[in-house]
Parts: structure tokens; C-alpha cells; sequence
């Protein structure tokens, strides 16, 4: 079967994919009919940040080819804590905050979802609904007996743990089952037919692929995306200044623009696929222009998708007039260094050392792996660049931006 279905295709040209259970039946039935598709979402923390993004995207892409998306909430498995990526028991929370972080939630995955139709308008379902009236005996006898132990130890997440001799509560090692169960009442309550999760949630999706096929004869996928670095290194979402939420009450539209404008030169273009809807094409044609412009439609569409287009044109202006007006340098306080230091070549760090700003080279090292380190606001990925005559500008001078809230001139004697 060679013809591959539309989505499954934008799927893997946006970089979506990772792995399938069953590619070619999945593209039959895509073809066939429109499905409905879901991806969990945790509820431990009271917004979501951008490590959940390509998540939300997917589901994007699965309402743009005419399908339903369900967004399923974990309310009754954050009772218990993933194992999947974590090497420690995660603390469980109140039912009133697990109930605040829900709604929180749902507000941010509607902002990225089309609500209107009816055909596709998204299904928001709370696991809990169904976990907290489960009989344990009858769970025991109707599930538990379609999952063999020897199975549920090979799987990654069970063995990180294990292997690292992390102690794993038999309550963790029970979020398999449940979330096999979450998939196996999605298909009986609304016929989903497909799980999309992050690839360390494989072993999690396979076992509800097989425990519906044992249950109940049928036959359902799963699909997974990869695990997203900055090509710095770092894990999306996470930065020296603290997580990148999609909640502007936690970090403002500004400041998520901002994100996305200093994003290494490295990642733009696959980011580009990843975080816009310009179309695949599109980014072809463009992927040659001047990297700053294709960083700054990046940082406009990604703002606007989450922020709405005024806000991302507002952070578009601000952005400006601060480059421009602290590229005089005017009211920086100033460093002099004598030219001849400079004739040596020195790295960024030995530069920052002789300014007698008072930061330890292992700082400066981590300021550097968390982009927080920028010379004429152009982010330093590399501490062993090497700053010569020509990062100053006709002045004799360059800035030096030292996390967000530092930025000094130095200047040439």
C-alpha cells in the first residue's frame, strides 16, 4: 500500500513522527474515514509550557485533515504520577488545585483549537470520571488479566528505574494499566481509534493497543512524535530563566516572542515546521532569506497563534525600538578594554572575566547552555567563541547582554 494518507504525510513532512503501530492500516482508515484521535495531558502544574506544544500541534493537525481531536485530562491518573522520563515519585496534589490546573488547561487548548464546528470541535474528557468509581477486584479480574508482568518490566520507562535501582512504587507501576484503560474507554465511550503521545510514552500506548485488541476485538493505533532538543542541548520548554508557559499570566506575550526570536539559527526552519502553520512549501521557499527575519516570523507566528496577531505585532515593535535604542549604548554602563587584548582573539569567557563584572566562568558557562548570554543581541551558543576587532561596531564599542536584565557596553581603548 503506497499511497500515503494527507495527514500522516504532513505528519512526517512537519517532523511530527516518530513512530506507528500499524502505518499502512492507520493510512487506509485515515482514507476511509474521519476518526477520532486523542492525546492525553497532565495536570500537575497549572498551565501547560512549550515541552507540551508539538502535543497540542498534532492535534491541531489532526482537526485541519477533518478529524476529532479529544483531549483527554489526566485528573485521576495525576493521582498517581507518570514513571515515564522520571526518575522520582512526583508529589500528588489537592483535589482543589488538580480541579484549578484542569480548567487552566482547557482554556489554553481551546485558544489552539477551532471550536466551531461540530464535526470536529474537540471533546474534553477527565480520566477521573471513570478511575474513581473502579472496583479494584473487578478491575483486578476484567483487565488486569490481559497484562503479564514479564511485559510490563521490559518496558523503558519500568526499566530506567529498575536498572538504576530507583525505587518504583507498585502505584506508579500501575499508570500503564490505567492509562491502557483511559484508551480502552475512549474506544468504547466515543470510538477513538488512534493515541498520540511523545515517544517515551510508546510502551503506555502499545499496551492500550493490545489490552482493546484482547478486550475487545478491535483493532486501534498509536503514533508518537519525537522528543523535541534545542540544538543547544536543552531539553523545549525549559530555559536558564525558568519554563516557557502558554499562559500569559505566567510569562508575558513579550517575553514568549521573545523565546522564539532568540531560538538558535539551528532550530528555525525545523521549528518553523514544527510551531507554524505556514504551509511545508512555503518554508522551503523561504529557507534561505536572512536568518534573523526567518526568527522573527517565527517568534510572530507562534506569538499570534497562542497570544493573538496584535500581541505578537506589539512584541514585534518593543523588540525593535529596545534593539535599536540600546544598540547606542546610550545609559549602559561602560567596560574599557585596551584594543591590543583584543588582537589575542579572546573566548566570550575570558571577554566577560576582563570586565570585572563580578560572574564565575562556570556561570558564564551555564548562562551560555541556557542562551542567556548575547553580544549586539545575537545569542552566544558557543563559550569557546572567540570575540575579535569585528563584533564592535564604528564607535568601538559592542553590547553585552548577561541574562535578561544585564546589558553593559564594552569599549575599545
Amino acid at each position: 500500500y503506497r499511497h500515503m494518507n494527507k495527514f500522516i504525510k504532513e505528519f512526517k513532512d512537519r517532523g511530527y513522527f516518530y513512530q506507528c503501530t500499524n502505518e499502512n492500516d492507520l493510512s487506509k482508515l485515515l482514507d476511509k474515514e474521519k476518526i477520532k484521535g486523542y492525546i492525553g495531558f497532565d495536570c500537575t502544574a497549572e498551565s501547560l509550557h512549550v515541552g507540551s506544544l508539538l502535543q497540542i500541534m498534532c492535534l491541531r493537525l489532526l482537526q485541519k485533515h477533518g478529524h476529532r481531536p479529544i483531549v483527554l485530562i489526566g485528573g485521576g491518573t495525576t493521582r498517581i504520577g507518570d514513571p515515564s522520563g522520571k526518575d522520582k515519585t512526583r508529589k500528588i496534589l489537592s483535589e482543589e488545585e488538580i480541579e484549578k490546573n484542569i480548567k487552566n488547561i482547557e482554556k489554553i487548548l481551546k485558544k489552539y483549537l477551532d471550536n466551531n464546528d461540530s464535526k470536529t470541535k474537540p471533546i474534553f474528557v477527565n480520566n477521573y470520571s471513570w478511575l474513581k468509581n473502579l472496583n479494584y477486584i473487578s478491575f483486578l479480574r476484567d483487565i488486569g488479566r490481559h497484562f503479564t508482568i514479564n511485559k510490563m518490566l521490559s518496558f523503558e520507562s519500568v526499566k530506567t528505574r529498575l536498572d538504576r535501582e530507583q525505587s518504583l512504587s507498585y502505584m506508579e507501576f500501575n499508570y500503564m494499566i490505567l492509562q491502557a484503560y483511559d484508551f480502552l474507554e475512549l474506544n468504547k465511550k466515543e470510538n477513538c481509534a488512534l493515541q498520540i503521545g511523545g515517544s517515551d510514552q510508546w510502551g503506555n500506548i502499545v499496551n492500550g493497543t493490545d489490552l482493546i485488541k484482547r478486550y475487545s476485538d478491535k483493532v486501534v493505533y498509536g503514533l508518537t512524535t519525537p522528543l523535541i532538543t534545542l540544538a543547544t542541548g536543552a531539553k523545549m520548554g525549559k530555559t536558564e530563566s525558568g519554563a516557557i508557559w502558554l499562559d500569559k499570566n505566567l510569562l508575558s506575550p513579550y517575553d514568549y516572542w521573545q523565546f522564539w526570536r532568540n531560538i538558535d539559527d539551528r532550530d528555525v526552519i525545523k521549528f518553523l515546521k514544527m510551531f507554524t502553520d505556514l504551509n511545508v512549501e512555503e518554508i522551503k521557499e523561504i529557507k534561505d532569506e536572512n536568518i534573523n527575519q526567518l526568527k522573527i516570523k517565527l517568534a510572530n507566528e507562534a506569538t499570534a497563534m497562542l497570544h493573538g496577531k496584535d500581541e505578537a505585532t506589539k512584541a514585534e515593535i518593543t523588540a525593535k525600538k529596545t534593539f535599536e535604542q540600546n544598540l547606542s549604548g546610550d545609559g549602559l554602563p561602560t567596560y574599557n578594554i585596551a584594543k591590543k587584548k583584543l588582537n589575542d582573539n579572546i573566548s566570550i569567557l575570558d571577554l566577560i572575566s576582563l570586565t570585572e563584572i563580578k560572574i564565575s566562568k562556570s556561570e558564564i558557562r551555564r548562562l551560555i547552555s541556557g542562551n542567556g548570554i548575547k553580544i549586539n543581541n545575537q545569542t552566544i551558543s558557543d563559550e569557546k567563541k572567540i570575540i575579535n576587532i569585528k563584533f564592535f561596531n564604528e564607535e568601538g564599542f559592542l553590547k553585552l547582554s548577561i541574562g535578561k536584565k544585564k546589558h553593559i557596553k564594552i569599549q575599545l581603548d
